[in-house]
């Protein structure tokens, strides 16, 4: 006889989270490229309908703004990557049910999980907001001189790295595990988001190299004119959800 399912007051607070060795980002990457060519017409669709919102959001900082205000936008697009990457996970999940993966069912999941999704999207709104009023307020400490020294220019970008750093890690921990584990799980937001943060936390090495990979992959698409989006965004998105399924062990929830 099966067990009963565990009950919303049985259910624990946080998701355990498994030990990962160093080779597991480059696991999570292999995997990752056997999904995309899997199924190269859904993860490159979604890939190009993310670099043309890259080019709409460029225009329009190009028409009504200026240049800093371009990178503040794009950055803000970046941070909102880890839901809008949601149908990506709906595709590997897809393909690890033996299913053909159908980018309208990945659009029927991303509905299912709107409130999710969208509390986390506000989240990520309020600390990139809170991120660019911090960044103009670094511009405090850029040098007053016309030619400014080399020492002068390093403490500057020093201080704007720094606190920029400490904005990028909060949403990494956060979203590094959060989404694929509502896309997998019957659970709520801040459950998946404590979950995401104490495993991050428990694979401090492990993660601070695969953070460095997200990291170059985002210099890799602005070195290629954001094209290189359509192809390197799927990519780490269907790596994403294998460091879920490698890393958190949610059976005490029910699959969605």
């Amino acid at each position: 006889m099966s067990a009963s399912p565990t009950s919303p007051q049985e259910l624990p607070f946080v998701a355990p989270c498994r030990q990962l060795d160093w080779r597991a980002p480059l696991r999570w990457l292999q995997l990752g490229w056997r999904d995309l060519r899997r199924a190269p017409k859904q993860s490159l669709s979604y890939g190009l309908i993310l670099l043309l919102l890259s080019y709409a959001i460029s225009l329009i900082a190009y028409r009504f703004g200026n240049f800093p205000m371009l990178l503040a936008l794009l950055s803000g697009f970046i941070f909102l990557g880890p839901a809008i990457a949601i149908g990506l996970y709906s595709v590997s999940n897809q393909i690890q049910s033996g299913l053909t993966p159908v980018l309208g069912y990945c659009l029927r999941e991303g509905h299912r999980h709107v409130g999710n999704t969208l509390i986390f999207a506000l989240i990520l709104i309020v600390i990139a907001l809170i991120w660019m009023r911090a960044a103009s307020m670094v511009h405090v400490f850029f040098p007053m001189q016309s030619h400014p020294h080399l020492p002068d220019l390093l403490i500057f970008f020093g201080i704007g790295s720094l606190i920029g750093s400490v904005f990028a890690g909060l949403i990494f921990c956060a979203s590094a595990f959060s989404l694929p584990m509502i896309m997998d799980r019957q659970v709520d937001m801040i459950t998946a988001v404590v979950t995401s943060i104490n495993a991050v936390l428990r694979n401090k090495g492990v993660m601070l190299l695969w953070a460095g990979i997200i990291l170059l992959t985002v210099i890799l698409c602005f070195a290629t004119a954001l094209l290189g989006i359509a192809l390197l965004i799927p990519l780490i998105g269907h790596a994403t959800w294998h460091a879920y399924l490698d890393t958190i062990d949610a059976s005490a929830w029910p699959k969605n």
